[in-house]
């Protein structure tokens, strides 16, 4: 006769062999879900609060508590700027971006832990066949017949484990609030991207009109020269006039270089966002995409902060991550109770393979198991200290995440505001800095004054001009700054949304 294999004995309940089984199993996993949970339910914390942001217009509306919205789609907001190119950069990046495609490679790899946390609550079934042929040692005692045996075996197994004290629920809460932590980390990861994406462009045109308008200059100042030249023959200038004159337009040839070196890195940069090499792509110069300081910029209306708190994903993603620390509790608190368990199979062994699937090979058993923890050496009561620590670990986070948002949006909405007041004032510089300009010109044609004053007020209105173009690209920017602190497009009512026509003059 042949040795047989010791049943494998499971830890969790089993899939019974019986109807009467089945159905006992049945009523025990819906007597299991009515039972209390152990460990805190979530609540959101407060967070500082302001009644309204600086910088806007009053509102009238009630405070109300935030709740996460991020889920909504934010549209394509950068469309609101009515440029085709920039709409393309965008689409690009979207699709091509590789820090975002490793932003939803996470979002993925969180959605399947938490289907592996879900997949707790299911019985488990597997077939663990298995067959050896096995020798005796002839100088030992041997309590069977022969000492060369046979052993096949073919038990069905299956578990299911009790969740008396919500072990499983709170690891599936977990598991499922990480998952939403993560997607909301690849919104945040989005909106960043195409903020960035944004930014770039508009200092490219920036740099594209500043490089434009020191060409310009450099145009001038040859054209200067061969005046002074000419003048200089007749006796009208000196050798002093042409050194300056030759010293501006050199200057104006080194600046023209420098900023051609920085499009080059903008440019660059851009390309890693679209997610090409930066030696093959090229974005052509377009200077008559007019960043001037009366360009539209879009506005943005008063919002409640609430509402902000409703559409930052970096905000969503603290909430959710303390929500999963939260039920961590609930999962270490767990460890201090019973886990009871049935175990059991079902199936076939035989020394023979010719008997393995005869009614006599059949076997099974059922039975149930009681974990009960006594002594742990602190092992337990260490791991809830840390999880209720990792908790509050995440309150500040979620407050800092809170706090850091409000500072945001109220800096972005104080430099648009300043910005306008400057732009205003710079407006008023620039017409007068190109006013002197001409009159030095015409005083130094006319012998009045000396070519030293005329390169002068030049350098002013250069000066002046290349100030103008800096600060309405900052402006873009700061509007961009703006949409990324906000959380992007905006649905509620009255707010800015991806349309074309809201666009206004600020």
């Amino acid at each position: 006769m042949g040795s047989r294999k010791n049943l494998l004995i499971s830890v969790r309940i089993l899939f019974p062999t019986t109807t009467s089984a089945a159905l006992w199993l049945t009523t025990a996993a819906i007597a299991t879900a009515s039972l209390p949970t152990i460990g805190p339910d979530y609540a959101r914390p407060t967070t500082p609060t302001s009644a309204e942001f600086r910088h806007t217009q009053p509102t009238t509306a009630a405070w109300k508590t935030a709740a996460p919205a991020d889920a909504f789609s934010r549209g394509e907001w950068w469309k609101i700027f009515n440029d085709a190119t920039l709409t393309q950069l965008e689409s690009d990046a979207l699709q091509a971006n590789q820090d975002l495609h490793a932003a939803a490679a996470r979002v993925e790899q969180a959605a399947a832990a938490a289907g592996l946390a879900r997949s707790a609550f299911w019985p488990q079934a597997a077939l663990d066949a298995s067959a050896s042929r096995t020798q005796s040692s002839r100088t030992i005692a041997n309590a069977f017949p022969q000492s060369l045996a046979n052993n096949y075996n073919a038990p069905l197994i299956a578990s299911w484990e009790l969740d008396l004290f919500g072990r499983v629920r709170r690891l599936n809460e977990g598991a499922r609030d990480e998952a939403a932590s993560s997607a909301a980390i690849f919104e945040s990861v989005r909106l960043a991207l195409t903020a960035q994406v944004a930014q770039s462009y508009f200092a490219l045109r920036g740099l594209d009109q500043e490089r434009a308008l020191l060409r310009e200059t450099a145009d001038l100042r040859r054209r200067e020269l061969a005046l002074i030249d000419a003048r200089l023959k007749n006796g009208a200038a000196t050798d002093l006039d042409r050194a300056r004159a030759e010293t501006e337009l050199a200057s104006a040839e080194a600046e023209t270089a420098a900023v051609s070196r920085q499009r080059e890195t903008v440019q660059d940069a851009l390309a890693v966002l679209v997610g090409v090499s930066a030696s093959s792509f090229a974005l052509a110069e377009n200077a008559s995409n007019a960043l001037t300081l009366d360009a539209q910029v879009p506005t943005v209306p008063a919002g409640l902060p609430s509402d902000l708190l409703e559409r930052r994903p970096d905000v969503a993603a603290a909430e959710r991550a303390l929500a999963a620390a939260n039920a961590r509790i609930g999962v270490a608190k767990a460890a201090f109770f019973p886990a009871l368990s049935l175990t059991g199979s079902a199936g076939f062994a035989s020394d023979q393979m010719s008997n393995l699937l005869h009614t006599d090979s059949r076997e099974w058993s059922i039975g149930p198991s009681l974990y009960l923890p006594i002594f742990q050496g602190g092992r337990n009561r260490a791991n809830l200290q840390r999880s209720r620590a990792a908790f509050e670990e995440s309150v500040a986070t979620y407050r800092e995440s809170v706090l850091v948002a409000f500072r945001e949006v109220q800096d972005a909405l104080a430099a648009t505001a300043w910005l306008n007041e400057q732009a205003g004032a710079q407006t008023r510089a620039l017409v007068s800095a190109q006013r002197a300009a001409k009159l030095a010109q015409a005083r130094y044609d006319a012998g009045f004054v000396s070519y030293l004053e005329v390169i002068d007020a030049e350098r002013t209105a250069l000066a002046t001009r290349r100030v103008s173009v800096q600060l309405a690209t900052e402006r873009f920017t700061t509007a961009v700054t703006l949409f990324k602190a906000l959380g992007g497009g905006w649905h509620a009512s009255g707010a800015f949304e991806s349309n074309p026509n809201r666009i206004t003059k600020l």
